[in-house]
C-alpha cells in the first residue's frame, strides 16, 4: 500500500470522527463533556464500549499472540465475565446511589481526604501507562505504513495520533465519544471479519473446513490444567481476568465515564450485560484471525519477523491479503487506536479537573477554559509517555500492558475491596504509603518467586496479591466501626 493511499484513507476517516463530533458536540458545557447530560442510549454505549474494550492491543497484539499462548486467552476473557458481573451488580449501583461524576468520589466518603487523591492519582498514573501503550501500538504500525517510507520520523507520526484525538474530542469530549466509539468498533470488527474471510477463499477453504484447519492447528488450545507453575494455568487466568475486569473497567474513570452517561442504572446494567457477552465472540474472532495469518504465513512463505505483534501489519501492507483487506486493516488500525484512546484522554481530563481541581464542589465561571487547557496538557504528556516507551518496549505490548497494570491496579482493587466488604475505620493518612509500598513489595515479590516459592512464577495474578497486600495494610492500621 502507497503512503498516500494510507494517508488518503486516515484523512477520510478522521473527517466523518469531526463531523460526528460537530453534530454530537454542540454542548461545550463540563456536564456533557463529564457524563453525556446523562442522556446516551444504553445499547450505543455497549457496542462503542466493545472497541474501547478491544483497542490496538487487541487488534495486533491477540492474533500474534497465538503463536507462544496458543488460545489460553480465551480462560482470561471468561473471566472477564465474572468481572462485568461483579461490575453490574456491585459496583454500579453504587456509584448512581451516589450520583458519583468521578468514581473516586466513593474514596473520599468512605476513607477520607487522603485516600481519595491516593486513588485518583493512581488511576492517572495508569491510565497514562495504558493509553500510551495502545497508542504506541497503532503509532508504529501507522510509521511502518505511512510515515517511513516518507523517510518522516517516528515522533511524528505520534504527534499526528494524539492530536488528531484532541481536534474532535476537546469540546464535548464523553458526549461525542460514545458516538464516534460506535464507529470505530464497527470498522475494527468489519476488517476482522473481512480479513478473515480473505484468507479462507485464499486457502480454498469452505466455512467448515476453515474452523476444522484451525481446530487442528498448533494454535487452538483454550484450557490449561497441567501445569500449576505456567503462566497459562487456567485458574491463574481466570482469576487474574476476573479481577484485571474489576480493576480496569469497573475501578476505572475511562470506562465507568460512559456507563455513567446512560440514563438510570437500568440501563447502565443492560449495557454491561450484552456489552460482556458480545466481548467474548469478539475475542474469539480475534484469536481466530491469528491462528488463520500464521497458517496463511506459512503456506505463502512470508516472514513476519521476529515479533508477533508485527505479523497481521506486515501481512496487510505488503499486499499479501489483497487490496481491500490492506484498506480495512488501515481503517480498523486507526480506530482500534482512537477507540481507546480518546475516551482516555476524556477520563484524564476528567478525574483531574473533579478529583484534584475540585469543578463540582467549587465551580467558578472560568472552568470550562480550565477544563480545555488540562485536555490539552494530557494530550501532551500522551504524546511524551509514547516517546519515551519507543527506547524500552522489548516485549508483546499486550503482556506489558498486564503486568504495568497488575502494579497500577492493584491498590485500587484492595481500597475497593476492604471498602465495600469491611465497616472498618481506616486511619486516612497512612493511605498513600500504603497504596505505594503494596506494589514495591509486589515488585520483589514477582521478581523471585521462582526462588522463594519452588518454581512458581507469578504471572497476571500480580494484580490479586497487589489487591491483597493493599487489603492486609489498611486492615493492620484500622479500627473496629463499633469501637467506642
Amino acid at each position: 500500500m502507497s503512503p498516500a493511499l494510507a494517508i488518503g484513507i486516515i484523512a477520510v476517516y478522521f473527517m466523518v470522527l469531526i463531523v460526528i463530533s460537530f453534530i454530537t458536540g454542540k454542548d461545550d458545557s463540563n456536564e456533557a463533556f463529564f457524563i453525556g447530560k446523562k442522556e446516551s442510549p444504553w445499547y450505543v454505549v455497549a457496542f462503542g464500549m466493545i472497541g474501547a474494550s478491544l483497542s490496538g492491543v487487541t487488534f495486533i497484539s491477540v492474533p500474534g499472540w497465538v503463536a507462544t499462548s496458543q488460545f489460553s486467552y480465551m480462560q482470561m476473557v471468561l473471566g472477564y465475565l465474572a468481572g462485568y458481573t461483579v461490575i453490574a451488580t456491585v459496583l454500579l449501583p453504587l456509584y448512581y446511589r451516589l450520583n458519583l461524576t468521578s468514581i473516586y468520589g466513593y474514596l473520599e466518603q468512605r476513607y477520607g481526604f487522603w485516600s481519595y487523591k491516593s486513588g485518583a492519582f493512581y488511576f492517572l498514573l495508569s491510565r497514562v501507562i495504558g493509553a500510551s501503550f495502545r497508542l504506541y501500538l497503532v503509532a508504529v504500525a501507522l510509521h511502518l505504513a505511512v510515515f517511513e517510507p516518507l523517510e518522516l520520523p517516528f515522533w511524528l507520526s505520534v504527534l499526528m495520533a494524539v492530536l488528531l484525538i484532541w481536534v474532535y474530542t476537546f469540546r464535548s469530549g464523553i458526549k461525542t465519544i460514545i458516538w464516534t466509539d460506535t464507529l470505530q468498533t464497527a470498522s475494527m470488527l468489519l476488517a476482522v471479519m473481512v480479513t478473515i474471510f480473505v484468507i479462507k477463499d485464499s486457502m480454498d477453504w469452505g466455512i467448515g473446513e476453515m474452523v476444522r484447519s484451525i481446530q487442528a492447528s498448533n494454535y487452538s488450545q483454550w484450557f490449561f490444567f497441567d501445569d500449576v507453575n505456567d503462566n497459562k494455568f487456567f485458574f491463574k487466568q481466570f482469576l487474574a481476568g476476573m479481577f484485571i475486569t474489576i480493576s480496569m473497567t469497573g475501578l476505572d474513570q475511562d470506562m465507568m465515564q460512559k456507563n455513567l452517561s446512560c440514563r438510570s442504572l437500568k440501563d447502565a446494567q443492560k449495557n454491561m450485560f450484552w456489552f460482556s457477552v458480545v466481548l467474548v465472540g469478539a475475542n474469539v474472532l480475534f484469536l481466530s484471525l491469528g491462528a488463520m495469518l500464521y497458517l496463511f504465513a506459512g503456506e505463502v512463505g512470508f516472514e513476519p519477523g521476529t515479533a508477533g505483534d508485527e505479523l497481521y501489519p506486515a501481512l496487510a501492507v505488503s499486499g499479501e491479503l489483497g487490496f481491500v483487506a490492506a484498506v480495512l486493516f488501515v481503517i480498523g488500525l486507526v480506530a482500534a487506536a482512537y477507540s481507546s484512546a480518546d475516551s482516555a484522554l476524556t477520563a484524564l481530563t476528567t478525574s483531574f479537573c473533579v478529583d484534584f481541581l475540585g469543578m463540582e464542589k467549587n465551580p467558578s465561571e472560568n472552568d470550562r477554559r480550565t477544563r480545555k487547557w488540562v485536555h490539552i496538557g494530557f494530550t501532551f504528556l500522551l504524546f511524551v509517555v509514547i516517546i519515551i516507551f519507543r527506547s524500552l518496549n522489548n516485549d508483546s505490548v499486550i503482556a506489558e500492558l498486564f503486568k504495568v497494570a497488575g502494579f497500577t491496579y492493584g491498590p485500587l482493587l484492595g481500597l475497593y475491596a476492604f471498602g465495600l466488604f469491611t465497616k472498618r475505620n481506616v486511619k486516612d493518612k497512612v493511605v498513600p504509603a500504603i497504596v505505594i509500598l503494596a506494589p514495591i513489595i509486589c515488585y520483589f515479590l514477582q521478581a523471585n518467586s521462582e526462588a522463594w516459592l519452588n518454581g512458581y512464577k507469578i504471572g497476571f495474578e500480580l494484580l490479586l496479591i497487589n489487591g491483597a497486600i493493599t487489603a492486609l495494610g489498611l486492615f493492620i492500621f484500622s479500627s473496629d466501626s463499633t469501637a467506642a
